[in-house]
């Protein structure tokens, strides 16, 4: 296994950059996820690593190997494609073995190399079946061994899992993790869902208009984004963003008025905040239904509540407030038309500049 680094990686095609500068450092047996919306450059980035796509400028290096120009095969790395891209004459041995007997391995080390990726990803009693004959996940897994018989420096795999249903999603997700953790390898992941990408990452890279906004692990990323940017595409239900104002700074502590006039208290933690306009962003779960008069609170009105069992998504407008969201324990008694009253908790308030960056975090990590 292998480290991977990425120095001033460009892309354009013709006059349009795609990719505008990328450096990354991936360690050995880190488990790196690339996020971000579609048309940020994520997947070309990937195809990059991978060969399949020429750079126009940079470097890339694999352990100690320079693989900037070097084709795909003789990169050390493995691709499981979001197509299964399986040969459905082939057996699920043969389509596992296949790049081995490309190799021309001697049969008995294909033999054992498949035989130990079967049992790995529990396929052992399907080996003499066709694909067509598998379900979604069966087919991935066999799609995941092929990568796996060729014991490469680095894996990647690109969106490997928007094929499937819900519940092979989960599934698939704990096994890949499950993979990572036996195999202890570097691997590299694409996806447009940040929900695979806060359970699965040791690292998360957060991509936009082909650009790096933030890397970090999933709690730094959901806690202390950088920009708004980060702080709204991480997380689900997206960050509370409310436009406040910045009244005093007093020993330490903004107080911070909102709109229909209330004011809450935010600890400073040391940084320097400016009086002015500023936005002020509140994780859902941070939101309480507090009672009438509570300190750091505003009023609104229900608009619609969600019940999910373990929880409930409470939609509330307030004064000058178009729509903010709180997630409430799942026998939360609100109904829409509800007035309640909004409580802040300050330690988990953020505050952003009217150029998007943070200016103070949440203390809760």
């Amino acid at each position: 296994m292998a480290g991977l680094k990425l120095h001033g990686v460009k892309k354009s095609f013709g006059e349009v950059p795609v990719i505008r500068g990328i450096d990354l450092d991936i360690v050995d047996g880190e488990f790196c996820v690339f996020v971000g919306p579609s048309g940020c450059g994520k997947s070309t980035l990937l195809r990059m690593i991978a060969g399949l796509e020429e750079m126009s400028e940079g470097l890339i290096t694999i352990g100690d190997r320079d693989v900037t120009w070097l084709p795909p095969a003789k990169r050390g790395i493995s691709m499981v494609f979001q197509s299964y891209a399986l040969y459905p004459h082939m057996t699920v041995a043969q389509n596992i073995a296949f790049g081995l007997k490309m190799a021309k391995l001697p049969k008995a080390e294909i033999d054992a190399r498949t035989a130990k990726a079967a049992k790995l990803l529990q396929l052992t009693e399907l080996l003499s079946r066709r694909p067509a004959q598998l379900s979604g996940g069966q087919r991935q897994r066999v799609a995941i061994g092929r990568a796996i018989v060729r014991e490469p420096d680095v894996f990647l795999f690109d969106e490997p899992l928007s094929n499937l249903d819900a519940a092979l999603r989960v599934q698939m997700r704990i096994e890949i993790s499950k993979l990572h953790n036996d195999l202890k390898a570097t691997m590299v992941y694409v996806t447009h869902d940040q929900v695979e990408a806060m359970t699965m990452a040791d690292k998360i890279v957060v991509l936009n208009a082909g650009l790096i906004e933030q890397v970090g692990s999933p709690l730094e990323l959901y806690h202390r984004p950088n920009n708004l940017f980060v702080a709204t595409f991480i997380g689900s239900p997206k960050m509370n963003l409310i436009e406040a104002h910045v009244e005093k700074v007093i020993d330490g502590t903004a107080h911070v008025r909102l709109p229909g006039g209330s004011t809450v208290q935010i600890p400073t933690r040391g940084k320097a905040v400016e009086t002015g306009p500023v936005t002020l962003g509140v994780r859902p779960e941070h939101l309480l239904v507090g009672k009438a008069g509570a300190a750091n609170s505003f009023n609104g009105k229900v608009l619609l509540s969600e019940h999910l069992g373990g929880e409930t998504m409470l939609y509330v407008s307030a004064p000058d407030i178009e729509q903010c969201v709180i997630k409430a324990d799942g026998l939360a008694p609100q109904r829409a038309g509800d007035d309640v009253t909004i409580e802040l908790v300050p330690g988990t308030c953020h505050l952003f500049d009217t150029e998007g960056r943070a200016i103070i975090n949440g203390s809760l990590i």
